[in-house]
Parts: structure tokens; C-alpha cells; sequence
């Protein structure tokens, strides 16, 4: 083939070198703009693995890259005077210059043809089988085939200069500094024998602030010099950007996004050649993860192993191509997204301890979890571990383990929880009348017994109108109340679990059928009128209407939420939540898209605010002062006029005001039309906005399935509680059988069950020593041992 590359980046050559070595006979071309060896910038950072990758696809350079590198294990935190250092992270650093030196070498040692100098805009000038767009982040190429890539460009919101220094640091070293004006951070990594890469960042209004827009480039140098002075040893800061002037040095971060990343081009001889998006062209992923570069050289291994997965078919290869990498760069950006909005949002962490902020930008992008960060640095999490134990009151007996986060205690007014699991509200659509009976008292107690803090009821309805459907409970009828305390006298007797009510009315959602006979499908017959803030229709075309509430309505249903409240406290219940989420009656005045009014409790969300507030403010005063309210929230409508997350922070400040406890912070379910992203853990950065921004306790729900979740978000104070609900489903002891998994043996299980206890630990603790041998085997002694023959 005739192969052009524009852009002699990481991504151009080293494709260009990867093909032009799989078969000789291709014509391989890479275009630059700039002088030959020359380049900007510093540092870049490769993790372990990726030089693994780099090591199959092309050993040469590879070795010469490997030889060229300094690695170091440790991440240094400085933060208020603490210095906080955690090892076992694997990085390497390089000169971007040298990296691109050891590139373009073998490029020429291979035959492929290098043009510097040389500014391409027009893919036209080139005749050739193949065109890789590899032009950067601000490509001209792409740019002329918008219509097709149909790219997203988020300018992100922090400015950051690219500097460096002769202080040699020797770890992975990120400095917080605190000014008149709002917080800078650096980021500084060794990458040769003499330099290291140093990167100041600061959000745009605090940039703006200092008045760093208005400095010259010297001036801007100097800036930073004297903030981060006690980290550079009386080293200059060092820049190597001589074509930019003053403030331009200091540049935003854009994201980039493309919807596809070929496109197909006429040939005049009726054929089309494919003009490819490789690297920044075709997607970036913020410096603070360190994965741009690397995701460049995966893209050339990538579509260079595709091409010769489908030798007689480029189209089938270029399709390939492009699935496998569209899903592998998706995870990375997402852990790039995470890792960009904390460090834009230093500010929201700031009240944090110096042990707890390390953590949190440790775990910042969600790929590093509590175990990963065992296996790297196990003395870091287990003095971690007694920190944040110690700072729940608790204090480890030399001879036994640290105690992982999800089972430090956690107090609120006058309940205190044992530990920070939730068993989360889940609708079971089986009670009779309104009434909690055998399989509630079953479901729920089991729970208890499962070594959850605290379980909590399904919502629970304040009038027999308020139900979602038939099957699900009430509370606003003597029956009830009777109902409800049987199975909260069970509960304290048999275990050391808390109960919570959650009540809350379906509005618009109700009348419908129970789940497993049609999901929000309106009753065959005997439907109930339905009321909400405004006239809605929740499926389009299928619910029964809504009228929109008069007055009087709300008079009456907030007086069912008293009296509902009065019961639940009769009932000796532990907690109250009172449910403003998903779409029912209560969320429909907090969602734009569901609240048209044009009264005191319409337009603004401060009028949508009002009407909750108030049944909120009724409740609180009749329930007692010595348990805790809750409120869950849809933080998220995930549509676009919606609820968002700006809003939620708001909406939880309110509640606080008014002595709400604590957010149990949900999402979606107001609207039909909503887009949600999910993915693991995928409602928790909610729940941090919230705790940290609004200044109150959360607890975090949505896709939290294993110990190793809940101990990440506690440890890094991304929310209080974790609420977890199917795995709940499938293992009423869940928590129980997670401790045991994670070898954390001083838990209390029910005195009946405590054979039990001891053969599970025995068997895990016997998986746990087969993987650890097994680990240890070499790939054929594995496959010996599972046919049967060592």
C-alpha cells in the first residue's frame, strides 16, 4: 500500500515504522510541519503495561525507548504542609523530544520516507491507498471532513502551562498551593537524567483572578516560580514554547470526541481512499492521567494488527479497527473525565485532611480502587485504613487486620450505624391492602441478619392514592401501622441493624401494574385518578393523565405525610427518608420537565423547591429529633431542560437549611425521554458533588456491587453511606459474605448462623492462597495443573 501520514507525532511515526515492518514493499510516508528533531513540550509518562504493548508490537524501539526512560513506583502528595507518599504505581518517564528522536531513527532505519517542514492542510496533494489524519488536536483534516467525523470539542475549564526544571524530583510529585485568589496545583515528573516536567494548573476565574492573563511570559514564569519556590529548591522553571508569547502559553485542555473516524474520499477513478483519524486527531485524554500518548501508539498497534487481520478487505479492517479502539478509548476518556473535573474542582476537597485529600486524587479517576491500591502499596491503605478508622472512633488491636472503610461506624443526631451499607429501597409490589405482611417481614429481616447498617423499606405510600400500585405498602391506615411494627420489633430484636421508612406518593407513576405483569403499564381496570404538580402523561401515549394539584390537594397530601410520619415514629422505626425522586409526586415540582406551574410552587427552583420544602419542614417537626431525615433526590434527569446536577447541589443545600440529615442522591426515572450514561459506580460523582459542594451527608447508590466500591467511595469521602440494592436481591447477606471475601473476619454474624461464619472464611481464605499460588506458576505449569497431570 501507499500510506501517508500527516502529523509526525508519536501516533504517525510509529505507525508508520509498524506497517513499514510487517512488509517492506509499502510505500510509507509521514508529514510534519515542524523542523526535523524538533518539538515542544516536555515530559510523557507510560505506565507498565503499555510498555508491554510497545514491546510486542515493535522490540527495537521498544528497547530504546525501555533504555531511555526513567522509572520510579512512588506518587508524592504535598497538601497544607503534609506530605503524603504511596508506591507500587509503575510509571516511566520520557522526553517527548527523545521519544520522538527514537521514533523517527528507526522510521529511517526501516525505509520510511520522513518530510519535515512541511504544513498540510489538503489531504488532496497526496495520492495514496491509505491517509492517516494524525494532526493533532486542533486538526486541519478533520476539520475539512467535519460533516463525517462529526467531532465534540469541550474546552475544559482549568488554564495550564507546560513547564520544566533541572530539580530532579524523584516520584510522581503533585503540590497544592493555596492563594489570594484560589488554588493552583503542579504536576512534576522526572523524565531524563537532568530535567524534569513541571505543569502548573489552575481553574480559568482563579488564573484570571491573579491576573496571569495580563503577564507576559516571564512574568507568568516568575508567578510560578515563587508559588511552588519550596518544591524547586532554587531551580528556574524553564520554558521551551519560544514561538508563544505572554499569557498564550497558558492553554485549556480540549476534549476531543468524533462520532466516527473514517472517511471515505473519491478517487477520480471511481474508488474511494480512507482518510483515518489516529491519536489527539481522533480523541484526547487529559495530562493528568498520562494517557495521551499512550493511546496514540495503541491506535497505530491497533489498526496496524487489523490491516493484517484482514489482508484482502481495508474496509473490513478500518471496521474493526475503529470498534475495538472506539470502546478502549471510551473507558480511558471516561477515567480521563473523572481525573480532569477533580483537579478543575480542587477546591471541593480542600476541607478534607491531608490523609483523605491523598486518597482522593489517588482514586480520582475510578480506575484505581481500595484493593488496587493494596496490591500497589499495602503499608500506604493499611495506615490509610487506621486513619480514617481512628477518625470514627475506633481503635485496631495490634494482632487483628485494619478495618476497611465500609465497616468504620458512622453516626447521625442520635442513631449510629455499624458500619456504611445500606440495603437500598426496592419496590416488591406484595402487600395486600396496604399492608406489610410475611414476605415483607421475611425480606426485610433477612437483611437485617445479612450484616447490613441499615435496611430500608420500599417507598411507602402516605393514601391508598399514593401507591404505585396495588402491591405496594401503605402507611395511612391503623392495619398498617401494626403491620410495620411487628416487622420493626423483629428487626431490633433479632439483629443490630437499623430500619428506615421511606415514604413517598406516586403521583403521575401511580395506578399502575406490579413489575413483573407490565413495568408503569396502567392497570387493565379499577385505575385511581392521578395527581401531580402539573398535567403529565409518564408514557406517551399509554399512562392514564395526571391533573395538575390544586391547594387544597397539597394541603391534604402534605397532612398525609404528617400523619404518616406520626405513625412511622409509633412504629419505632429508625430513620425516615422522605422520597423527592424519580418522578414522583414530590420530584414532579423539583423537575423543570414535569412542573408548569404558574403559582408560588412554579418557574423558578427556588417556587419548585417550595412545596417539598414545606412537607418537609411538616414532617421533620413531628418526627423525633433525636433519629435522622433523609432525603433521596434525582440529581440527574438525564435530558436536556432537566434536572442537573448544578441543581442538585441546590436542591440539596435547601433541604439542608430546612434540617434535612442527609441525600440519598439517585437519578433519572422523571422522564422517558432520558439518555442516562451508566457504568460502574455511575451515580457516585453526584453524591460527592453534593457532600463536598452543599456541605451534607450522602449516600451514594447505582451500580455498587462489591466491597471493593464501598470502600473506595467512603475512603475517599465521596459520599457516607452506600446504598446497594440487587446484589441485595441476590444475597440478603451480602455484606456478611463481602467481609468475609475481602478477609476481614472481625464481623458479628447472627449466633445462628455462626458455622456458617467460620467454613466461609475457611474456604475463601483457601481461594484466596490457590490464587496467590496459581499466580505464581508459569503459563504451562497452569495448564498442567487444570488437565490434571503435575
Amino acid at each position: 500500500m501507499r500510506i501517508v501520514c500527516i502529523g509526525g507525532g508519536p501516533a504517525g511515526l510509529y505507525f508508520g515504522l509498524l506497517m513499514k515492518g510487517r512488509n517492506p514493499q509499502h510505500e510509507v510516508t509521514v508529514v510534519e510541519r515542524n523542523r526535523p528533531y524538533d518539538t515542544f513540550g516536555w515530559g510523557v509518562v507510560f505506565s507498565d503495561q503499555t510498555l508491554g504493548n510497545l514491546r510486542a508490537a515493535d522490540a527495537p524501539s521498544a528497547d530504546s525507548i525501555l533504555d531511555a526512560f526513567n522509572h520510579w513506583d512512588d506518587i508524592e502528595i504535598n497538601f497544607r504542609g503534609k506530605q503524603v507518599r504511596s508506591s507500587g504505581h509503575g510509571f516511566c518517564g520520557i522526553g517527548r523530544k527523545r521519544l520522538l528522536n527514537i521514533l523517527q531513527a528507526r522510521c529511517e532505519e526501516l525505509g520510511v520516507k520522513l518530510v519535515f517542514e512541511t504544513q498540510v492542510t489538503d489531504d488532496d496533494v497526496y495520492d495514496a491507498d491509505l491517509i492517516i489524519a494524525c494532526d493533532g488536536a486542533n486538526s486541519a483534516i478533520r476539520q475539512k471532513y467535519v460533516a463525517t467525523y462529526q467531532p465534540d470539542i469541550d474546552m475544559r475549564n482549568c488554564r495550564f502551562v507546560w513547564l520544566g526544571t533541572k530539580k530532579l524530583f524523584d516520584a510522581f510529585t503533585f503540590a497544592f498551593e493555596e492563594t489570594e485568589w484560589g488554588w493552583f496545583q503542579a504536576h512534576a515528573y522526572r523524565f531524563d537524567d537532568s530535567t524534569s516536567t513541571f505543569i502548573v494548573e489552575t481553574p480559568e476565574h482563579v488564573w484570571r483572578a491573579a491576573g496571569l492573563e495580563e503577564m507576559s511570559k516571564e512574568e507568568g514564569i516568575a508567578f510560578c516560580e515563587r508559588l511552588f519556590a519550596k518544591y524547586l529548591d532554587g531551580n528556574p522553571l524553564l520554558s521551551n514554547a519560544s514561538h508563544l508569547r505572554g499569557s498564550s502559553q497558558w492553554i485549556r485542555f480540549p476534549r476531543v470526541v468524533n462520532k466516527e473516524w473514517v472517511h471515505w474520499k473519491p478517487r477520480a477513478d471511481g474508488g474511494t481512499t480512507p482518510v483515518v483519524l489516529m491519536g489527539d486527531a481522533a480523541h484526547t485524554a487529559h495530562f493528568s492521567i498520562g494517557s495521551g500518548t499512550k493511546l496514540a501508539l495503541e491506535d497505530a498497534i491497533e489498526l496496524a494488527r487489523s490491516i493484517g487481520a484482514h489482508p484482502d478487505s481495508l474496509s473490513d479492517a478500518l471496521k474493526h479497527y475503529t470498534e475495538v479502539r472506539s470502546v478502549d478509548v471510551l473507558r480511558i476518556q471516561n477515567a480521563a473525565r473523572n481525573s480532569t473535573e477533580w483537579f478543575e474542582n480542587v477546591e471541593r476537597y480542600t476541607s478534607f485532611d491531608p490523609e483523605q485529600f491523598a486518597y482522593s486524587l489517588l482514586t480520582r479517576s475510578q480506575r484505581i480502587s481500595h484493593e488496587n491500591l493494596r496490591a500497589r502499596d499495602a503499608r500506604y491503605v493499611s495506615q490509610f485504613e487506621d486513619w480514617l478508622a481512628s477518625e470514627a472512633g475506633m481503635t485496631r488491636e495490634e494482632s487483628k487486620r485494619p478495618v476497611p472503610p465500609m465497616f468504620t461506624p458512622f453516626t447521625l443526631r442520635g442513631v449510629t450505624l455499624k458500619n456504611r451499607v445500606v440495603v437500598s429501597p426496592m419496590a416488591q409490589y406484595s402487600a395486600i391492602d396496604g399492608i406489610a405482611g410475611d414476605y415483607h417481614l421475611m425480606h426485610l429481616g433477612a437483611r437485617a441478619m445479612g450484616g447490613a447498617a441499615l435496611v430500608m423499606t420500599e417507598m411507602t405510600c402516605v393514601s391508598a392514592e399514593a401507591r404505585i400500585t396495588p402491591g405496594c405498602p401503605g402507611m395511612y391506615a391503623p392495619e398498617h401501622l401494626h403491620a410495620w411494627r411487628r416487622i420493626v420489633d423483629f428487626v431490633h430484636a433479632q439483629s443490630d441493624a437499623k430500619i428506615g421508612l421511606q415514604l413517598g406518593h406516586a403521583g403521575a407513576k401511580a395506578s399502575t401494574r406490579v413489575a413483573w405483569e407490565g413495568i408503569d403499564q396502567p392497570l387493565p381496570d379499577h385505575n385511581w385518578p392521578l395527581v401531580s404538580a402539573s398535567p403529565q402523561q409518564y408514557l406517551r401515549g399509554v399512562s392514564q393523565w395526571s391533573r395538575e394539584a390544586t391547594h387544597d390537594d397539597l394541603r391534604t397530601i402534605e397532612a398525609q405525610f404528617v400523619r404518616a410520619t406520626e405513625m412511622a415514629a409509633e412504629a419505632s422505626f429508625d430513620w425516615l427518608e422522605l422520597h423527592c425522586a424519580h418522578g414522583y409526586f414530590l420530584s414532579s415540582f423539583l423537575s423543570p420537565l414535569t412542573n408548569h406551574r404558574r403559582d408560588e410552587y412554579g418557574g423558578s427552583l427556588e417556587n419548585r423547591l417550595r412545596y417539598p420544602l414545606q412537607v418537609f419542614a411538616a414532617i421533620r417537626k413531628v418526627w423525633p429529633a433525636d433519629k435522622p431525615v433523609s432525603v433521596r433526590i434525582s440529581a440527574h434527569d438525564w435530558v436536556d431542560g432537566g434536572t442537573t446536577p448544578d441543581d442538585a447541589v441546590a436542591i440539596a443545600r435547601a433541604f439542608k437549611a430546612a434540617g434535612a440529615d442527609m441525600i440519598d442522591v439517585s437519578s433519572g426515572q422523571v422522564s422517558k425521554e432520558e439518555k442516562p450514561v451508566y457504568g460502574r459506580m455511575f451515580q457516585t460523582p453526584f453524591a460527592d458533588r453534593i457532600r463536598n459542594e452543599a456541605g451534607i451527608a450522602t449516600i451514594a447508590v447505582g451500580a455498587i456491587s462489591e466491597a471493593d466500591h464501598v470502600n473506595s467511595i467512603i475512603a475517599a469521602g465521596r459520599a457516607d453511606l452506600c446504598a446497594v440494592a440487587r446484589p441485595h436481591l441476590a444475597n440478603p447477606s451480602w455484606t456478611l459474605n463481602e467481609a468475609a471475601r475481602i478477609g476481614y473476619f472481625d464481623v458479628a454474624w447472627p449466633k445462628q448462623y455462626s458455622a456458617a461464619k467460620s467454613q466461609l472464611e475457611r474456604n475463601l481464605e483457601r481461594e484466596r492462597a490457590q490464587a496467590v499460588e496459581n499466580a505464581r506458576l508459569s503459563p504451562q505449569e497452569r495448564a498442567e495443573r487444570a488437565e490434571g497431570t503435575s
